[in-house]
């Protein structure tokens, strides 16, 4: 398989940071695996945010891809509970988000800069 370029490979793991959200809010969805297309949801975007996964981590390196994927998707997967579950938000909890982005962040930015796209 080719190598991909700096900016395909970020745009890869956007799909797949999107590809886990949806998995993900499927969990909440699927009320414990009670609803049949939230449950099999789950596992369908999981399996597609994997592979996309994989296709990044050789141009991006895994420290920065699993820390991006993983750090991305859980404030956007809070930011979904927060507004569409309605679930509670606290002071710690903003704290904490803000945080996880710091240190995705931290991580983007202490990369090879042959890794960044935006310099």
């Amino acid at each position: 398989m080719p190598t991909l370029s700096i900016a395909q490979a970020w745009l890869i793991l956007s799909g797949a940071i999107m590809f886990e959200v949806a998995g993900t809010t499927c969990m909440r969805l699927a009320e414990g695996f009670t609803k049949l297309i939230p449950s099999l949801l789950i596992f369908v975007f999981y399996a597609l945010s994997f592979t996309l996964n994989t296709l990044t981590v050789r141009t991006l390196g895994l420290s920065v891809v699993y820390a991006v994927w993983s750090g991305v998707g859980t404030v956007i997967t809070s930011i979904i509970g927060y507004w569409y579950f309605k679930e509670p938000i606290t002071a710690i909890k903003i704290l904490s988000t803000t945080l996880i982005v710091v240190g995705i962040l931290g991580l983007y930015w202490g990369s090879s800069l042959n890794n960044r796209p935006f310099g």
